[in-house]
């Protein structure tokens, strides 16, 4: 079975974003701050059509991420537009005609509404009946690659309370928040069963993985 796989960066004081978060400021009040290590890197800046870019200790991490991915699960807040139903001209997320995604992506959410067709292979589907139903889906679509856990944090921790991610990396930036969302925030005793298996130390952040033992 293809594995759930979730990455995200956390700040020192345990945050993955900060406070006042908003449409215009999806991450909150210094949140871009948590990856301020991967925008100078090539292999991030060459698909947004930028040059100029750097190879360090980050870069196989994050081409690791990358690879053997067939699906995406998302939350509403992660997809954006605000909570509620989704109006008479809904959001289509942060990304424009051609999100980065080129494969499946699965949406939880309250207010179901029907898929979203964009360009380069990126459909949006929007799941109503919870998170275990979201995976299923998009397992099958993944037809036996792996699925990306992208976030955000409410949605991680509903898989992670269930014991349903099979790898986590946290990308840890050596920022102080302060405030905002706390990715571990209430798991208490529902913490998944993952093990420490690797630490990679890179200029601006060091990134930790854990997989199910």
């Amino acid at each position: 079975m293809s594995r759930l796989r979730f990455t995200i960066s956390m700040s020192l004081d345990g945050f993955v974003a900060g406070p006042s978060q908003s449409v215009e400021n999806p991450i909150g009040i210094g949140g871009m701050a948590l990856h301020d290590w991967v925008f100078p890197l090539a292999i991030w800046r060459e698909p947004h059509g930028l040059e100029d870019g750097i190879v360090d200790e980050s870069t196989p991490v994050v081409a690791e991420r990358l690879e053997n991915i067939g699906a995406t699960v998302m939350g509403r807040n992660m997809f954006g537009g605000g909570p509620g139903p989704w109006g008479d001209e809904p959001w289509n997320g942060w990304w424009g005609d051609d999100p980065p995604f080129h494969h499946p992506v699965f949406v939880l959410t309250h207010h179901p509404r029907e898929p979203l067709v964009l360009e380069g292979g990126t459909t949006f589907t929007f799941v109503g009946d919870g998170i275990e139903s979201a995976l299923e889906q998009a397992r099958e679509a993944a037809a036996g690659k792996d699925v990306s856990l992208a976030g955000g944090a409410e949605a991680a921790r509903q898989y992670l309370a269930a014991d349903l991610v099979d790898v986590m990396e946290i990308s840890l930036a050596p920022v102080f928040l302060g405030a905002g969302e706390r990715l571990f925030e209430g798991l208490g005793q529902g913490r998944p069963e993952l093990a420490h298996t690797r630490t990679v130390a890179a200029p601006g952040v060091t990134h930790l993985r854990f997989e199910r033992a």
